[in-house]
């Protein structure tokens, strides 16, 4: 692989590749942004938690809200990627999806990335101290789950897990941004979201179950083996219950029923397409998940509005 080409993980037709400098594509790549979805799934869950506290209010969610949202996930998105390789490297050179990543080939030095590390997360902080004091605590609060993130895989199955209690945070934040406190709801909605997350990321995981078992590497697809579909379809129901549950508490009406079933068919076909011996399609139903946490913001926005609620 040469250090221009995309890499396996990415778009072939991706933004940076195609059209970035090529001095600032290791950068771009540090970060992810040749690979968006992530910072969709960040986000998303915060968009989820500004939409819920509206709806209890019969509002619609604050588009200043929002933007800081979107703009605080991809910052810290591409922070904790870029923590996450400098703690990884070793692993990631064995690994062939993650060879090319900058920092195991090579581009970056380990320094340089801590630069990158630490100047993203003085423009996120610029973002954060610009929401209510208890978003702000929140806000501190979750790195120490993204600092612990890296070493998951070296110590539990699970890692995908504490990634659901990672990227699901901003539901909390959100939530706490919008309405300045925390309530059941929010706290459901959260549930949902880390069951979500167990499932894509299962999902996402089935691509390296062969070289993460000779890096030594855990994760739950390699627990869960042939199990993993079903185990990814219960992961789903759990979310989708969590969902529901939140929408109860917090009154939202049949809107938000409607777009729920929406994400249960979308969810549901993913999982019934899962493949444990098809890493090109496991990485095209991880993808997909952008569209299944759209759907749930639609719902809770719709939940508020729509006739019947």
């Amino acid at each position: 692989m040469t250090p221009s080409a995309p890499l396996p993980d990415a778009a072939p037709t991706n933004w940076v590749d195609t059209y970035a400098p090529a001095p600032l594509r290791p950068w771009l790549k540090l970060g992810r942004f040749d690979r968006p979805v992530g910072i969709w799934l960040l986000m998303l869950p915060g968009w989820q938690g500004i939409a819920l506290a509206a709806a209890m209010m019969g509002k619609l969610p604050d588009m200043r809200l929002l933007v800081l949202v979107f703009l605080g996930a991809a910052l810290m998105r591409a922070a904790g990627c870029a923590y996450n390789d400098i703690v990884d490297r070793d692993i990631d050179a064995r690994v062939a999806r993650t060879a090319g990543r900058p920092i195991p080939s090579g581009q970056i030095t380990v320094k340089q990335a801590w630069g990158f590390v630490v100047a993203c997360c003085a423009l996120s902080f610029l973002i954060l101290i610009s929401l209510p004091p208890l978003a702000i605590g929140l806000g501190v609060g979750s790195l120490a789950l993204v600092a612990a993130y890296p070493f998951m895989k070296r110590i539990t199955w699970w890692p995908q897990a504490w990634l659901g209690l990672t990227f699901n945070w901003g539901a909390l934040l959100g939530f706490a941004a919008a309405s300045g406190q925390l309530s059941l709801p929010a706290l459901l909605l959260y549930a949902s979201g880390v069951f979500w997350t167990l499932g894509y990321d299962t999902i996402y995981a089935i691509q390296d179950i062969e070289d993460d078992a000779l890096a030594g590497v855990k994760s739950s697809a390699r627990r869960l083996g042939e199990k993993a579909p079903r185990a990814v379809a219960s992961f789903y129901l759990l979310a989708l219950a969590f969902a529901l549950a939140a929408s109860v508490v917090a009154g939202l009406g049949l809107g938000f029923s409607i777009g729920l079933i929406g994400m249960a068919i979308h969810l549901g076909l993913q999982a019934r397409r899962v493949r444990i011996d098809d890493g090109a399609l496991a990485l095209k139903l991880f993808r997909s998940n952008t569209g299944a946490g759209l759907i749930l913001f639609a719902a809770i926005v719709a939940g508020s509005w729509v006739p019947g609620s």
